[in-house]
């Protein structure tokens, strides 16, 4: 049985291979950053359907319209677990098979798509206008008990590793659970595996103690991927400002997220991102944050069946606890007037409307998840 991610991608495939000409087409009528085309952007946590379906399917020529429409020079995309898989072998192999999936994608579509495994390979994206694709863990799942198995998921591609997702696992607990234990034995051992095998230590859904003990456990900077400020909207899928300062002392990067998270009440828009992206430059400074939107690169077309599936989405979510209960039902995972595929640049632009320099843009664009990357992948 498909996740609720899975089901809520599913539901949208068909709404996108219809429209996607004149979803890519908008967004040359949208707001415009004179300086986007030669910045380093960089999305913390996204996707793309088409590695979801198989060769020939009407949507890969879709996604990779919007791919490039996107601008983009890289994305975190999750390649496992994001809280469905367990320590078994099953899941172990299908993790291995996955991205296996994704790069022979990549390999396919080498005019638009590349694999980032170094730095220099993003600054290879920008200049030839390609993007990025960099593959990540949202959870440590995939590891088991065996922080041996690093050093060959490194081999493999993987750059990045969240170490849990909203529950409770080896290396430690997740958002979602209630007592906050923190970091465990294994998790100290991983964290330094990482540092040593020169990964991303990501630590985005973790519970309060985790993302506090993971900043002082790594030597290296940490991202917490996609997040909102928890003194704007304290939610357990925030950061508090204690834990935003200490990652910025430590040289890391937290990417603002674009999910129901940036308010506890309405459907959060285009200037509430805005709201926690001037929130954190106040807290930790214009070289700690960039952007994690955690959504698809496309836009959504928002038929009256997409509607009927997304509403029953955010109520299975609420059940699950994923969302408070008293939240309305029509909320979305992506904010309605940055629906375009070239949301960054719009954002910029909105930004730059605000007087925020574009030294300081091209930094929350992705400079600084670009310097995270410089100093740990080396």
């Amino acid at each position: 049985m498909p996740n609720r991610r899975e089901f809520m991608a599913a539901a949208s495939l068909a709404a996108l291979a219809a429209t996607a000409d004149r979803l890519v087409a908008a967004d040359s009528r949208s707001s415009h950053w004179p300086p986007f085309r030669k910045t380093l952007a960089i999305d913390g946590e996204g996707g793309l359907t088409l590695f979801m379906v198989e060769d020939g399917d009407p949507l890969v020529a879709a996604d990779l319209k919007a791919a490039s429409a996107s601008g983009l020079s890289g994305v975190l995309l999750t390649v496992a677990p994001s809280g469905q898989f367990w320590m078994n072998d099953d899941a172990f192999e299908r993790c291995k098979a996955f991205i296996g999936k994704c790069k022979a994608k990549i390999a396919a579509h080498p005019e638009t798509l590349l694999l980032i495994g170094t730095a220099g390979d993003l600054e290879t994206a920008l200049h030839s206008h390609r993007f990025g694709v960099i593959l990540r863990f949202q959870g440590a799942e995939p590891l088991g008990e065996d922080s041996d198995r690093i050093t060959m998921f490194r081999s493999l591609g993987v750059r990045v590793i969240q170490l849990t997702h909203n529950r409770r696992n080896l290396v430690g607990d997740g958002c979602m659970e209630p007592g906050n234990a923190g970091l465990s034995n294994y998790g100290h051992e991983v964290v330094a595996r990482l540092n040593a095998e020169k990964i991303v230590v990501d630590l985005a859904h973790g519970s309060q103690r985790t993302i506090a003990e993971g900043i002082l456990a790594s030597k290296a900077p940490v991202l917490i991927s996609h997040t909102g400020a928890r003194a704007l909207s304290d939610l357990p899928r925030n950061t508090g400002d204690a834990e935003l300062r200490a990652m910025a002392e430590r040289g890391g990067v937290a990417g603002v997220i674009f999910w129901p998270y940036l308010r506890t009440d309405t459907q959060p828009m285009a200037i509430d991102v805005i709201r926690h992206i001037e929130h954190m430059i106040d807290v930790c400074g214009e070289d700690h944050v960039g952007i994690g939107t955690d959504s698809q690169v496309a836009a959504v077309e928002r038929t009256a069946e997409f509607e009927k599936d997304n509403r029953e989405w955010i109520k299975g979510s609420k059940e699950d606890g994923i969302f408070d209960k008293s939240r309305p039902d029509d909320l979305y995972t992506f904010i309605p007037d940055l629906n375009m595929a070239n949301r960054f640049e719009v954002l910029a632009a909105m930004l730059s409307a605000r007087k925020h320099s574009d030294a300081r843009i091209a930094k929350i664009l992705g400079g600084n998840f670009a310097r995270v990357f410089t100093e740990v992948w080396g």
